[in-house]
């Protein structure tokens, strides 16, 4: 944990592409996803969040193709106890309610989440 200290740090949000939702409906879910890996990080690790404050908040969105491709992610990351949270939507617009969006992680280090993300592409 000491060295993660010192590593560049970065946020990472991945958000489900096959959805189809409006420019609009999907900032919002990156708005909550972010918000959300944000306090569950800063609850356990908020050395790591000031770091990461203090290095400019560095934050990525990638996007995914399937729910079942964003779950083996969020599976992998939380083995290593990686912050993240996933995002469902209430379903007042254009998804069903229920409907997993987003996942948000982290901040953490930028060398640990590569190892997960590194296929994707930027959204």
């Amino acid at each position: 944990m000491f060295k993660l200290f010192y590593d560049e740090l970065k946020q990472v949000i991945i958000v489900r592409m096959d959805l189809k939702m409006g420019k609009g409906k999907l900032a919002t879910q990156v708005a909550h996803a972010s918000i959300g890996a944000y306090r569950k990080t800063k609850k356990k690790h908020n050395d790591i969040v000031k770091r990461w404050e203090k290095q400019g908040e560095k934050t990525v969105v990638l996007k995914i193709g399937s729910v079942d491709e964003l779950m083996k992610i969020k599976s992998l990351v939380d083995k290593e106890n990686i912050p993240n949270v996933l995002i469902h939507d209430a379903g007042r617009t254009q998804v069903e309610p229920g409907t997993v969006t987003c996942l948000g992680i982290g901040p953490w280090a930028s060398k640990v989440l590569d190892k997960y993300i590194s296929d994707l592409k930027l959204a």
